[in-house]
């Protein structure tokens, strides 16, 4: 009872911005629930003098929703049909994820990015967007703020991805299948809501049905496995980072167990459905996980300084700018050399 007297203004407040955003993110869904909610967060949080009895329910919403957001992902992933039909593009993931990492880490020191924002940046643009930076958030201990910011540079190239890589595949004269662009859209887009719209508009130009959108998430569902290694990684160099000789930190306080129920979730998918049990089952839950990040951006939106956002934006536009060129480049580069297209 005391969790929900201390919790409940917050958590219904989320919940009001956050049910409009998610209707907003289906009518228009290039832009996406996401984005909407931090936006509408960022302006509520100024018609608001006093937050005090709404702050303990908004940070549970920010921190514990979010994962458990990537917890429901899981029961997204039927890892045999990933390996399976993903194997294919493994090598072209490999080389935008790691390309990406590097870009986002050269610019840290060139650009002088805070660390953490140019890790959710990287991280986000390499594997799946929002769900990517869900997970990392709390492994490297990043704030609402720069939660913010990454998601923000994030979307807004997304949405330019949505836009124009249907137009580009034609004008680099992909095969009018849905093999070569469905990969380029899977391993190039990360959010999946605009790999979804960018797959979608292709099979629509062409006439495929869904088959570019069948092969895109496919694809895009093998890069999100990778959150696995590199939330692993991130909280193995924080302990080292922040170990010294007067403060051990003990790797398993930072383990980020979530990604271990997020394992598990998937394992009990891929079980359930390899004995029978119908994918669709576990749909409810994946669109759980979904208006879960929804939710979770407009606490998110609710933390977060609007003035302080636009006015320290143009380095990590810059860096995101520069890791979806990389990625982009990668991704055509490794589908030429390995005659997908």
């Amino acid at each position: 009872m005391n969790f929900i007297k201390k919790n409940w203004k917050g958590v219904l407040l989320c919940l009001i911005i956050a049910i409009p955003s998610w209707i907003l993110g289906k009518i228009f869904p290039i832009v996406g629930g996401p984005v909407f909610a931090i936006l509408l967060g960022m302006v509520i949080t100024l018609l608001v003098s006093d937050k005090s009895a709404l702050q303990s329910g908004i940070t549970f919403v920010s921190k514990k929703i979010l994962q458990y957001a990537v917890i429901l992902l899981g029961f997204g992933m039927n890892l045999s049909v990933i390996l399976q039909t993903g194997k294919q593009s493994l090598p072209i993931i490999l080389a935008t994820i790691t390309t990406s990492l590097v870009v986002a880490w050269v610019l840290h020191k060139i650009l002088h990015v805070p660390g953490k924002i140019s890790t959710l940046i990287g991280v986000g643009s390499s594997i799946c967007g929002g769900s990517a930076i869900a997970a990392t958030a709390p492994v490297i201990d990043a704030d609402d703020e720069e939660v913010a910011q990454s998601i923000s540079v994030i979307f807004f190239f997304n949405m330019l991805a949505a836009l124009f890589f249907p137009m580009l595949g034609t004008v680099l004269g992909f095969s009018q299948t849905s093999e070569a662009f469905g990969i380029f859209a899977g391993t190039a887009v990360n959010d999946t809501s605009s790999v979804t719209a960018a797959a979608s508009t292709w099979d629509s130009m062409y006439n495929l049905g869904s088959a570019t959108l069948d092969k895109a998430v496919t694809v895009k569902l093998t890069r999100t496995l990778a959150i696995i290694p590199i939330t692993l990684v991130l909280a193995f160099l924080r302990t080292r980072r922040e170990q010294t000789d007067h403060n051990k930190v003990d790797f398993k306080k930072i383990f980020p167990m979530f990604i271990l129920y997020f394992i598990i979730a998937s394992i009990i998918t891929t079980i359930a459905v390899n004995f029978g049990v119908p994918a669709a089952v576990f749909n409810p839950l994946k669109t759980l996980s979904k208006f879960f990040i929804v939710l979770a951006m407009s606490a998110i939106g609710l933390n977060t300084n609007i003035v302080k956002l636009v006015k320290t934006g143009a380095k990590p536009l810059l860096l995101g700018f520069s890791c979806w060129i990389g990625i982009t480049c990668m991704s055509l580069l490794m589908q030429h050399v390995l005659g997908l297209w």
